[in-house]
């Protein structure tokens, strides 16, 4: 994969790497159909009009047809009742031809997120978020995995070829969403991972004993220069918007100009970010290939 460099650092365009992935699914969504007679269905449900929600759905919409997938949406008013949305997704739940689920985040304040993530059926779950997938991914078992991490797991995998195998993780940040698994997935790749989060005391001083270094925590330019060690590959997965001379501009949890002597960096934006969609249609795909009790190849 061509990258341009940053001083010393390769900077990984996950741009890049989530259009090829996105070009194998396609190729692999019509192996699924030669098999089946059927694609993938993905089911999108977004309540309200929060604008960079309907930005994502739209963007998710677009490229799940593009890869050859089905996509269902359903916008709802943003005054829906707990019991309407539990009732629709009840109902995707059995529909044979949608076989991913996602609701979009955040859902209106009047709305219980955790109840409905709990009621979307495991299997269809493409989100990762279900307490059923976080257990099977804790325990080794077949997950459907969240899919920022997921993406990160894939950069690192393509940047330091297929074996991570003892090499030292550093995850800060823990949340169920991006921390936690990612810790899960680097853990399952049998490296020795170290989590920090708001409260450890000495986090400088455990990123630099950091191969691998993944960001998750909102806070831009967190991590400094100095805190990353010569060599070191880091995953930026913060997206924070500050303003510099009075214009916006997004940057990342990392203070990105001061990491070139990382091996490698995701940039932000154009990093991590791009891969979360490509891998939202890698899991329908291998969800709809459990679901019909077929090889994902």
């Amino acid at each position: 994969m061509g990258m341009d460099r940053i001083a010393g650092s390769a900077i990984i365009d996950g741009k890049r790497f989530a259009a090829g992935l996105l070009e194998d699914m396609k190729l692999r969504v019509e192996s699924a159909r030669q098999k089946t007679g059927k694609v993938p269905g993905l089911a999108v449900v977004l309540v309200g009009t929060d604008p960079a929600s309907a930005v994502y759905v739209g963007a998710k919409h677009r490229q799940t047809v593009a890869a050859g997938m089905r996509s269902f949406k359903y916008e709802l008013p943003a005054d829906t009742g707990q019991a309407e949305l539990m009732a629709l997704i009840g109902r995707l739940n059995v529909a044979p031809d949608v076989h991913g689920i996602l609701v979009q985040l955040p859902l209106p304040a009047h709305l219980d997120a955790a109840a409905v993530i709990q009621e979307i059926n495991p299997d269809k779950d493409v989100d990762g978020f279900h307490i059923s997938n976080a257990g099977r991914l804790s325990t080794g078992q077949p997950a459907l995995v969240p899919c920022t991490p997921l993406g990160c797991l894939m950069l690192l995998k393509d940047q330091l070829g297929q074996s991570l195998s003892g090499l030292h993780a550093v995850v800060i940040g823990k949340s169920n969403i991006v921390g936690k698994p990612m810790a899960q997935l680097l853990l399952a790749e049998n490296c020795t991972v170290t989590i920090a989060h708001s409260r450890t005391k000495n986090t400088p001083e455990l990123c630099r004993a950091a191969d691998i270094l993944v960001v998750a925590v909102g806070r831009p330019g967190l991590v400094r220069g100095d805190w990353i060690k010569p060599g070191a590959v880091v995953m930026d997965v913060g997206i924070n918007r500050i303003e510099v001379d009075g214009k916006s501009r997004i940057v990342g949890d990392v203070a990105f100009e001061e990491a070139g002597h990382a091996a490698a960096i995701t940039p932000v934006p154009g990093g991590v970010g791009p891969m979360t969609i490509a891998c939202l249609l890698s899991n329908t795909l291998t969800a709809f290939c459990r679901l019909n009790a077929i090889s994902a190849d």
